[in-house]
């Protein structure tokens, strides 16, 4: 039994060596092969669209020129894959009161506010909103947040006269491409 149970150590060993050394050197097999793609994530994308939660929204909230459309898909960065379906408004009236809608509205859907999110919001009242599922779907986070001048320079995201109305903001559900474990960041 004892060289059994070293036999299996090395080739853990040997594995994860070559794992590594795959990605250090620029060698994709391997590298590929541990990582998440887009390719058959549809259906999951599909899932993450029919979240009412996205088109749930304060009265009175603008729906700004370009950003009429649900916008989903997946995208890969540094081998890993994310899956999102998210929306942009604009709201012309205060902040406390977009985030006291989705607060309800998240609940109501069943997405539980995160730890780091309480703790900011005992700072910052509008600090922005991070939701999980829990449970079965721990892969899932709900996001809201206000769009700033610099994310939508980074975006590349030319803004319409609605901007000036009241301030953006953004619903997004997103996932990992491959359903590990996925929580929101501190």
């Amino acid at each position: 039994m004892t060289p059994r149970k070293r036999t299996g150590r090395c080739a853990t060993l040997l594995v994860t060596a070559a794992l590594v050394t795959g990605a250090l050197t620029g060698c994709q097999p391997l590298a590929e092969a541990a990582s998440a793609t887009c390719e058959g994530t549809g259906s999951r994308v599909d899932e993450l669209k029919a979240y009412d939660v996205l088109d749930s929204r304060p009265p009175g909230t603008i729906v700004p020129q370009g950003f009429k459309n649900l916008e989903a898909g997946c995208w890969e960065d540094s081998g890993e894959a994310w899956l999102y379906a998210d929306r942009t408004y604009v709201f012309p009236g205060d902040k406390a009161e977009v985030t006291q809608h989705y607060r309800a509205a998240a609940e109501r859907e069943g997405w539980k506010l995160s730890r780091s999110t309480r703790q900011a919001l005992e700072k910052d009242p509008l600090a922005s909103l991070c939701f999980t599922r829990g449970g079965t779907d721990d892969a899932t986070t709900l996001d809201v947040y206000f769009l700033t001048k610099e994310i939508l320079d980074a975006e590349e995201t030319k803004t319409g006269p609605e901007f000036a109305s009241g301030f953006g903001y953004r619903v997004s559900v997103g996932a990992t491409a491959d359903g590990s474990p996925n929580s929101c960041s501190d």
